[in-house]
Parts: structure tokens; C-alpha cells; sequence
């Protein structure tokens, strides 16, 4: 129940390993408050239960409006100056500037979010100055050809 990025990430018997182990036997693992309770549209058949989209379109379609909102904001841990200099040149009308900025943020952010995920990040943290630790299963660390790519996605930019 991780989602494709991690599912990524994760590579070896070892890690798969650890994510069959429970912690101590007959425990159970909790999962409500990381996956929302969606049931399924789909029948058995391949069909749409058009009862059950029904069911989860009311329960989602308020959500906007009781608070609910997000993003991925990895990139902040590692270049939060830039990014708050970006939100006041959008505040300030000043789109060009603020386009160009954005641009030079868009392959770091995919870095650490998309292609490589949190290992990324934990590297990244370390290049400026910040403590990302290591990997915990079922995440890899890296590997050199990565590394050089991650490497290369934030110095082609004027990070590094």
C-alpha cells in the first residue's frame, strides 16, 4: 500500500522482506489516515458501479471546503529561499522574473519528488548544508549513476 514513487525506490529481497515482517506477531498494521477509505466503482466484471462513484464522489467532492489541501513540497527543505523569493515575485506582479525562477526550480523539484523520490531529497539536504540521514527500508540509497544525475539536475540549474 506505498505509493509507485516508493514502490520505486524500493529494490532487493531484503526490502521486500521487511515489508511482509509484521513488527511482532498477530499485530496488525494501521493503515487509516495514509490511504482514504475509497471503495472501488469497479465490479468483478469490469463493470461501474455507478452507486459506489456515487458514494465516493460525495464523500471527496466537499473536501476543498472543509480545509483539505496539499502539495508535494520537498524542494523546500533543500531551496526554501528561492521558492519564497518565487511566491513574492507572484505577489508583486513580477511574472518574468518569476517564470524564469520557476523554470530554473522545476528539475531540482522533480528530482527530489518524481524521479528519485526521498532518497533525493536526503542527499540533497546534505549538499546544502542539512542533516537528511539515511535510507530506511524499504528505501535504497542512491546509486552513483543517480547520484550523478541528481547532481546534474540541480548544478545545470546554478544550485550547485
Amino acid at each position: 500500500l506505498l505509493c509507485p514513487h516508493v514502490w520505486q525506490a524500493v529494490s532487493g529481497s531484503q526490502a521486500c522482506r521487511w515489508l511482509r515482517t509484521p513488527a511482532t506477531p498477530g499485530t496488525r498494521l494501521d493503515l487509516r489516515g495514509i490511504f482514504p477509505p475509497l471503495t472501488t466503482p469497479f465490479t468483478a466484471q469490469g463493470e461501474v458501479d455507478y452507486s459506489r462513484l456515487e458514494e465516493n464522489l460525495h464523500r471527496y467532492a466537499t473536501a476543498p471546503f472543509r480545509g483539505a489541501c496539499g502539495g508535494v513540497c520537498a524542494l523546500a527543505n533543500v531551496l526554501g529561499a528561492p521558492l519564497c523569493q518565487l511566491e513574492r515575485l507572484c505577489q508583486e506582479g513580477r511574472w518574468q522574473e518569476a517564470q524564469a525562477l520557476q523554470f530554473r526550480l522545476i528539475e531540482p523539484n522533480a528530482a527530489v519528488t518524481r524521479k528519485f523520490g526521498i532518497p533525493a531529497l536526503k542527499q540533497a539536504m546534505e549538499w546544502f548544508g542539512y542533516h537528511g540521514g539515511p535510507c530506511r527500508a524499504p528505501l535504497r540509497p542512491l546509486s552513483e549513476a543517480q547520484l550523478e544525475e541528481l547532481r546534474r539536475d540541480f548544478s545545470i540549474n546554478g544550485w550547485l
